[in-house]
C-alpha cells in the first residue's frame, strides 16, 4: 500500500510481484545492486550493451495551433479528456462558450480560471488550440495511491513528544482517499474538509458524499461513504492510514489539526484496475485541491501527497507536467507550508512525479533497523528517508493496521515539519526543511554509478538537542533464488480480448496465481476491519535480461513462462506509469492485451508497439537505456507518422532487445 499514483495517466495501486528471484524482499540491508541474471528456460542470449541508435527517427513536428497539443493526444480517434491551459485567467467564460459552440464538451470550469478541462476529439481540440487565449492542452493525467511503535521511537518522536513538541497550532493538509471523520486518533482536531472528484468519463464515479465533483462543507471527505466500499472491503483507506501517521493520537505530530482533502474518483474498469474497481487522481483533481489549501486561514505546516505518476531519473521542472505542480508547490513554500510527496514503490534510482519537482520534499522508505526498503526509490533527487515498512495506523471504523510503502514514510515528515513549525513559527519553512535534512542519520549507498548520502529523519537531533548520529553505509543483498520470505501477492486480472478481426485464435492462458488470505488486523473498539490483502511491493525486477518480443509473449501466455503472473502484471503497472504510449494508445494494460500487442504485426504502427512493448519490458525486467524508446515513442505519438518513420523507429528499437 503506499503511494499514491496520479493516473489515468500512469498507473494503479502497484501490482506485487511474487517472485523472489526477480523482486526484492525487505530485509535488513538493502542496495540498488542489482544481482547476477537469474537463470532462464530459453536459451540465453548475451546482450550487448545498448547504445544510443546512430540517428534517431525524425518525427513530425506540427506548426501552428497543433503545437499546442500535447502529442498523442486523440491521434488514434474518439474523445479525449484534456486540460486546456489559459493565457488570461479572466477569458475562461469567453472560452468555454467558444468551446462549446465548437461541439467541445466544457466539464470542469475550477475557480481560479486558469484551466479548464474538456473532452473532444483531436480535430475538436486542435480547432480549440487556435484561439490565442489558450496556450497549450493536454490530456488530464491521473495518479494512483502508491501502495502500502517502533517508528517513532527510531526517528526520536517520543523524545520530541517527551520535550511537549505535539505540532499544536499547526495542521497538516492531507490530499489522498479521504478520512474516517469520527476515528478517536482524530478526536476533535479536523478542522476542514473538501473534496475534489472528476468524473466526466464512464465508468468513473466521484467520491464526495454529494455526487458532485466538489463539495467544501460537511464531512466533504467522509471515507466511510458507499462509494468507498468495494463488497465488504473499504477502498478508501489510505488516507486515514496517512493521516494517523502524520497527525493521528498515535503519530508524529499528535496535537496538530488535519485538513482532509478527498482527490480520488472510483474506477470501474476491470481492464484497467485489474479488479473490479480501483481509485485514481487526476490532474486537474489535485490541482484544484492545492488551490483550495492555499486558500485556508488556519496555520499549515505541510501538504501530504502520499501520490505519484511518471518516474524520472531527474529534476522534471521543466517538463509541461512538473511546470504546472511546481507554480502550485511554489506558491505554498511562499506561504510557509511544505509539500511532501512520496518518492514511489518502484525499486528505482530516481522518484515519481510529482516528488521530482525540485521544491517538494521527496521521501523514500526505511525499515525499522534502519535500512533502506528495498521497494523504496532512492538516489540524488530524495531529501529524506522515513520509516515505511511495517507502519501501524488509522483505517476506517475505528480500527487500524498495519501497511508498508513510501505513502508510509511521507507522513512522519509532514508531521515531523507540524512540530518544527510549532515549536518555531516564525522560522522560514525552506529554513525547517534544511534542517531537518541537516540533522538526520545519512545513509551511504550507490545509485546510477555514484555515491550517495541521504538523510533519514531524526526529530531527536533536530528537536529534541540530540547529537546527530553517524553514518550508515548500505550494502544490500538481493534475495537468492528459494527465498519466499516475501509478501505473497494481490490477486490480478486474469481477463484476456477476444482475438482482433482477421487474427488466428491464440489459446488463453489460465490464472496461475491464487487468492490470498485476508490479514489479521487490530481492531481498536469493538468493530471488525475487513482489510485488503497485504501486497508485495510492485517494483523494477533484477534479473536485467533481454528477451525478445517472442520469448515475452511466451512469458505473458499464462502458465507457458516461468515468470508468474503478478510478476507480469507488476510490470506492465510499472510500463504504464513511465510509458506515453501504453495505455494512453494502446491498451496494454492486462496480459491478454499484452499479449495481443506482441503478436499483432498488421500495420506499421502494430509493428511499433510490438518493439515498444519488448523493449519497455526489458526494462521492466532489470535493463536500464530509455534512448531508442523516447525516439520510438515520439513517433508512435505524431499525428500522421509516415510509414517510413514508423519502420525506422520499429527498426531502432528493436537494436535494443538484441
Amino acid at each position: 500500500m503506499s503511494s499514491i499514483v496520479l493516473v489515468l495517466l500512469p498507473l494503479s495501486a502497484p501490482a506485487y510481484a511474487e517472485d523472489p528471484t526477480l523482486l526484492p524482499t525487505p530485509g535488513t540491508s538493502q542496495t540498488p545492486t542489482a544481482p547476477p541474471p537469474a537463470e532462464d528456460p530459453a536459451p540465453a542470449e548475451t546482450p550487448p550493451a545498448e547504445t544510443p541508435p546512430a540517428e534517431e527517427p525524425p518525427a513530425e513536428e506540427p506548426s501552428g495551433p497543433e503545437s499546442k497539443v500535447e502529442a498523442g493526444l486523440g491521434v488514434d480517434g474518439g474523445t479525449e479528456r484534456a486540460i486546456v491551459e489559459l493565457t488570461d485567467p479572466a477569458a475562461n467564460a469567453t472560452v468555454a462558450t467558444q468551446a462549446a459552440t465548437e461541439s467541445v464538451d466544457v466539464v470542469l470550469q475550477p475557480l481560479s480560471g486558469s484551466f479548464m478541462v474538456v473532452e473532444g476529439t483531436a480535430e475538436e481540440l486542435a480547432k480549440l488550440a487556435e484561439d490565442p487565449r489558450v496556450s497549450s492542452i493536454h490530456r488530464d493525467r491521473t495518479y494512483l495511491p502508491a501502495d502500502v511503535s517502533a517508528n517513532l521511537s527510531l526517528i526520536g518522536a517520543d523524545q520530541a513528544h517527551a520535550k511537549s513538541f505535539t505540532g499544536a497550532g499547526q495542521a497538516v493538509a492531507v490530499l489522498d482517499t479521504g478520512i474516517d471523520p469520527d476515528h478517536p486518533w482524530f478526536a476533535g482536531r479536523i478542522v476542514a474538509q473538501a473534496c475534489f472528484s472528476a468524473t466526466e468519463e464512464a465508468g468513473v464515479e466521484s467520491l464526495c458524499p454529494n455526487g458532485a465533483n466538489k463539495q467544501t462543507d460537511g464531512a466533504a471527505a467522509d471515507a466511510t461513504t458507499a462509494k468507498c466500499l468495494a463488497g465488504t472491503v473499504n477502498m478508501c483507506d489510505h488516507g486515514s492510514h496517512v493521516a494517523g501517521i502524520a497527525a493521528g493520537t498515535g503519530g508524529v505530530a499528535p496535537g496538530a489539526s488535519i485538513v482532509a482533502v478527498q482527490v480520488f474518483s472510483r474506477i470501474n474498469d476491470e481492464e484497467l484496475c485489474g479488479e473490479p474497481s480501483c481509485l485514481m487522481a487526476y490532474e486537474s483533481s489535485l490541482r484544484e485541491a492545492l488551490d483550495y489549501v492555499a486558500t485556508l486561514n488556519q496555520p499549515i505546516a505541510a501538504v501530504n501527497l502520499s501520490l505519484g505518476g511518471m518516474l524520472y531519473e531527474s529534476n522534471c521542472d521543466g517538463t509541461e507536467e512538473g511546470a504546472v505542480f511546481k507554480e502550485k508547490i511554489d506558491a505554498l513554500l511562499a506561504k510557509n507550508i511544505a509539500t511532501v510527496v512520496a518518492a514511489g514503490n518502484e525499486f528505482f534510482d530516481g522518484v515519481s512525479h510529482p516528488a521530482c519537482v525540485s521544491s517538494a520534499v521527496a521521501v523514500g522508505a526505511n525499515d525499522n533497523s534502519d535500512a533502506v526498503a528495498d521497494f523504496s526509490n532512492r538516489g540524488a533527487l530524495l531529501d529524506l528517508f522515513a520509516p515505511g515498512v511495517d507502519i501501524e495506523s488509522s483505517v476506517p471504523d475505528n480500527a487500524t493496521t498495519v501497511y508498508s510503502g513510501t505513502s508510509m514514510a511521507t507522513p512522519h515528515v509532514a508531521g515531523a515539519l507540524a512540530l518544527m513549525k510549532a515549536a518555531t513559527p516564525d522560522v522560514p519553512m525552506t529554513e525547517l526543511i534544511e534542517k531537518l535534512k541537516s540533522t538526520g542519520r545519512p545513509y551511504v549507498y550507490d545509485s546510477n554509478g555514484a555515491q550517495v548520502t541521504t538523510p533519514r529523519l531524526d526529530l531527536a537531533a533536530a528537536l529534541a538537542g540530540a547529537a546527530q548520529q553517524p553514518p550508515i553505509t548500505q550494502a544490500p543483498t538481493q534475495p537468492g533464488p528459494g527465498d519466499t520470505s516475501g509478501p505473497s501477492p494481490e490477486p490480478e486480472d486474469s481477463s484476456t480480448p477476444d482475438p482482433d478481426p482477421g487474427t488466428e485464435p491464440e489459446p488463453e492462458p489460465t490464472s496461475s496465481t491464487s487468492p490470498v488470505p485476508l490479514p489479521t488486523v487490530t481492531v481498536t473498539v469493538t468493530v471488525t476491519h475487513t482489510a485488503k490483502p497485504v501486497a508485495a511491493v510492485c517494483t523494477r525486477g533484477t534479473a536485467a535480461k533481454k528477451l525478445t518480443a517472442k520469448k515475452w509473449a511466451i512469458e505473458l501466455h499464462r502458465g507457458s513462462g516461468s515468470l508468474s503472473d503478478a510478476t507480469l502484471t507488476c510490470y506492465l503497472k510499472l510500463i504504464g506509469k513511465s510509458s506515453k504510449v501504453f495505455p494512453e494508445l494502446t491498451k496494454a494494460s492486462s496480459l491478454g492485451k499484452a499479449y495481443r500487442v506482441l503478436k499483432n504485426t498488421r500495420t506499421g504502427k502494430a509493428k511499433l508497439d510490438g518493439a515498444l512493448l519488448t523493449a519497455w519490458l526489458n526494462w521492466a525486467h532489470g535493463t536500464n537505456g530509455t534512448t531508442s524508446l523516447t525516439a520510438g515513442e515520439k513517433v508512435r505519438l505524431s499525428a500522421k507518422p509516415s510509414a517510413a518513420a514508423l519502420k525506422k523507429a520499429t527498426k531502432n528499437v528493436l537494436k535494443s532487445v538484441k
